[in-house]
C-alpha cells in the first residue's frame, strides 16, 4: 500500500501559517469589516485571496463558492474573526487561505527526454512519449533501459525520472487563483530526482511517497529511490520531511545527509559522501568510447555517473553503475557535455554530487596506421595509413616525444593515404594522423590517431666495389651483431637480370670474378628482432677485361692488372 501525508492535515498547519503571514503583513483581523473593497472582487495575495462580500453572502456561502466544501465555513470564520455564519456586510474582507482554495488541474511537460519512455493515461492507454508532450494527473510514467525523462510543472519545478523506474503522477494541480501547486508523487519502482521550486511563498506542496515512506518538501533537491525492502531518501538542497504511515513526519533531513525507511521503521539521518573527484584528463575525449576514471573515496562500495547535455543533470542520456572506478560510454554524438558522479555508501544512499563539463569529439574518426612500425632503416621514411571514411585529407604529425610537445613535421591537406620525407636524421620518432573532412563549407579536422613509435637508424650501404682483377671478388658492409643479410648482385639498375641472390651471416662476400662488364650490387640486413631493413642503394660496378696468364692469373705489371689496349676511336 502507497502512504501520504494528509492534505487536510497540512490545510490545518498552512492555515494557521497564513494567519500570521497576514499578521506580520499588519493585515487587521480582528473584523472582517475594516478590511472593504469594491463587492464581489478578489484580491490575490501570494498566500491565499481576499473576497469582498456581495450583499447575502455568508461564511456558508463564500466556503461553498471558494472552497471545496461549505464546510469550512467555521475556519474561515476563525481566520477572520467571525462568531458565526451571519450575513457578512457589503464590501467587507474575508480572508481565505491558499491551502482552503479550490483545486484545478494541472499538467507537466516533458522538458528532457532520451531513450524509450512510456505513458499509461486514466483511461489505460500507453503511448511513447515524446519532446513537449503534456501529462496530466493520474498518468503512469515508466522508463526503459537506458531512458531518461524529466518533466517540468508549472512553478519550473522539474522531475526527473532515470532508466528503470516507474512512476504515478497521483496529483496534479493547483489551487485557484493563487496557482499553489499540489503534486504527489508515487514511487512504484526505480527513483526519482526532484527539484523544486520554494513553496514557501506559494504555499504549495510536494510531496513523493512510495510503499514504505513519505517525502514532503517545501523547495528543495532531493532524491528518492526504492529497492526490494527498503526507500532511500537523499537531500541535496533544503530541507526534506520524511517518514511512514505511522509518523508521516518523524524526521527532517538537511542538506548533505540521507535516511532509510524500512518495515522496521524510519531510519536515523546519515550523512551523505561527499563528492567524487575525477582523475584528471576526462575533459576532452576523443574517441567514440569515452571513459572516465573517479577517484577513490572511503567508505564509498559503488559509483554512479550520469551523461547530460545540461549542467542541472536534467536531460540526462546515458548513466552507469559500477564497482569499480573507471566508466565508459559509448553510442554519443560529439558535442558538449556534463558527467555527474556520486559515491554509493554500504547503505545504498547516493551521495552528494560532482559534476563537470567535457566535450566529445572523435569524429571524423582517424586513419589506421600501417608503417613505419618500430624501425626504420633508410634515406628517407614513408608513412602509411589506412583510408577513413569520407575523408577529403589528412594531417601527418611527428615529434620527437610522446607528448608531441617537439614536432619536427606537420604536413597538412595530404590528399592521398602516404607521404614521404627525407628531412629527418637518424633518432627516435613518434608519428600520428587525424582526417579531414568539409563540414559546412569548412575543413573539419577530427583527432589524431594514438601516436606510433618507431626508430630511424642509418641506411644500409655497401662498401666500395674495385676490380682488382683477381679471380675472386671481396664485397663488404657495415654491420651490426647478430645481423643476416640478403646480397643480390644484377645487371640492370632495377634488377630485373639477377645475377646472384645469396643469403648470408656475415657481412661479407666472395665469389668468382664474374664476366666483365657492369653489374649492380645491394644488400638488404635483418635484425636479431627479425626487423628487415631497406636494400642499400645500388651500386654500380663494372668487372674489366684483363690479360691472364697461362695459369689464369691476372697479368700484372708495376702498374697493376694489365688490361688490353682499348681500340682507338675516330674522332
Amino acid at each position: 500500500m502507497h502512504h501520504r501525508i494528509s492534505f487536510d492535515r497540512f490545510a490545518k498547519y498552512a492555515c494557521a501559517a497564513l494567519t500570521a503571514v497576514y499578521l506580520v503583513s499588519g493585515a487587521p483581523l480582528h473584523a472582517a469589516e475594516k478590511i472593504k473593497g469594491k463587492p464581489g472582487t478578489v484580491q490575490i495575495d501570494s498566500a491565499g485571496i481576499t473576497y469582498f462580500a456581495l450583499e447575502r453572502d455568508t461564511l456558508t456561502t463564500i466556503a461553498k463558492r471558494f472552497t471545496p466544501t461549505p464546510n469550512n465555513w467555521e475556519a474561515l470564520g476563525k481566520l477572520n474573526k467571525i462568531s458565526n455564519d451571519r450575513t457578512i456586510p457589503i464590501g467587507s474582507g474575508i480572508l481565505i487561505p491558499a491551502d482552503l482554495l479550490l483545486e484545478e488541474p494541472s499538467q507537466a511537460t516533458v522538458i528532457a527526454l532520451a531513450g524509450q519512455v512510456n505513458e499509461t493515461n486514466l483511461k489505460g492507454s500507453t503511448s511513447a512519449l515524446i519532446l513537449g508532450s503534456v501529462v496530466f494527473e493520474g498518468s503512469q510514467i515508466k522508463t526503459e533501459k537506458n531512458s531518461f525523462v524529466t518533466f517540468e510543472l508549472p512553478d519550473n519545478s522539474r522531475v526527473s525520472v532515470p532508466s528503470n523506474s516507474q512512476v504515478s503522477l497521483s496529483k496534479l494541480r493547483m489551487t485557484q487563483f493563487v496557482k499553489s501547486p499540489r503534486t504527489l508523487i508515487k514511487l512504484v519502482q526505480g527513483k526519482v530526482e526532484s527539484k523544486v521550486s520554494p513553496l514557501n511563498n506559494n504555499k504549495g506542496r510536494f510531496e513523493v511517497s512510495s510503499p514504505l515512506a513519505i517525502a514532503g518538501v517545501r523547495g528543495t533537491h532531493f532524491r528518492v529511490g526504492v529497492d526490494e525492502d527498503k526507500v532511500a531518501n537523499e537531500v541535496l538542497e533544503g530541507g526534506v520531511a520524511v517518514g511512514n504511515k505511522e509518523k508521516p513526519q518523524a524526521l527532517v533531513l538537511p542538506a548533505g545527509q540521507g535516511n532509510i525507511v524500512n518495515k522496521a521503521g524510519v531510519g536515523k539521518a546519515i550523512t551523505l559522501l561527499p563528492a567524487p573527484s575525477l582523475t584528471a584528463g576526462f575533459q576532452l575525449q576523443e574517441r567514440p568510447i569515452l571513459q572516465f576514471a573517479v577517484q577513490a573515496l572511503p567508505k564509498a562500495v559503488a559509483y554512479h555517473a550520469q551523461i547530460s547535455r545540461d549542467a542541472q543533470n536534467q536531460d540526462v542520456i546515458a548513466e552507469a553503475n559500477d564497482k569499480d572506478l573507471r566508466f565508459r560510454f559509448e553510442g554519443l554524438d560529439d558535442g558538449n557535455y556534463f558527467i555527474r558522479v556520486t559515491a554509493i555508501d554500504e547503505n545504498g544512499l547516493e551521495g552528494m554530487p560532482s559534476t563537470q563539463a567535457f566535450r566529445l569529439k572523435a569524429r571524423p574518426e582517424p586513419p589506421f596506421l600501417l608503417s613505419p612500425k618500430h624501425k626504420v632503416r633508410a634515406d628517407s621514411v614513408s608513412f602509411n595509413w589506412t583510408q577513413a571514411g569520407e575523408v577529403k585529407a589528412y594531417r601527418l604529425q611527428v615529434a620527437s616525444d610522446a607528448e608531441f610537445k617537439q614536432i619536427v613535421l606537420d604536413q597538412n591537406n595530404i590528399a592521398g593515404v602516404e607521404a614521404n620525407t627525407d628531412k629527418l636524421s637518424v633518432g627516435n620518432y613518434y608519428w600520428r594522423v587525424a582526417s579531414i573532412i568539409e563540414k559546412n563549407g569548412q575543413p573539419d579536422q577530427g583527432p589524431f590517431s594514438l601516436p606510433q613509435a618507431f626508430r630511424l637508424l642509418a641506411p644500409q650501404a655497401m662498401n666500395e666495389v674495385v676490380d682488382l682483377g683477381q679471380n675472386q671478388m671481396e664485397f663488404g658492409w657495415p654491420a651490426e651483431p647478430g645481423q643476416t643479410f640478403l646480397v643480390q648482385i644484377a645487371q640492370d639498375p632495377e634488377f630485373k637480370k639477377i645475377y646472384l641472390s645469396r643469403n648470408l651471416d656475415q657481412a661479407k662476400l666472395s665469389i668468382a670474378r664474374p664476366e666483365p662488364g657492369i653489374y649492380y650490387i645491394r644488400v638488404q640486413a635483418t635484425d636479431p628482432d627479425r626487423f628487415i631493413g631497406n636494400f642499400s642503394k645500388p651500386q654500380k660496378f663494372e668487372i674489366l677485361l684483363r690479360w691472364t696468364t697461362g695459369s689464369g692469373d691476372p697479368l700484372e705489371s708495376i702498374g697493376g692488372m694489365v688490361q688490353p689496349q682499348k681500340p682507338a676511336t675516330n674522332k
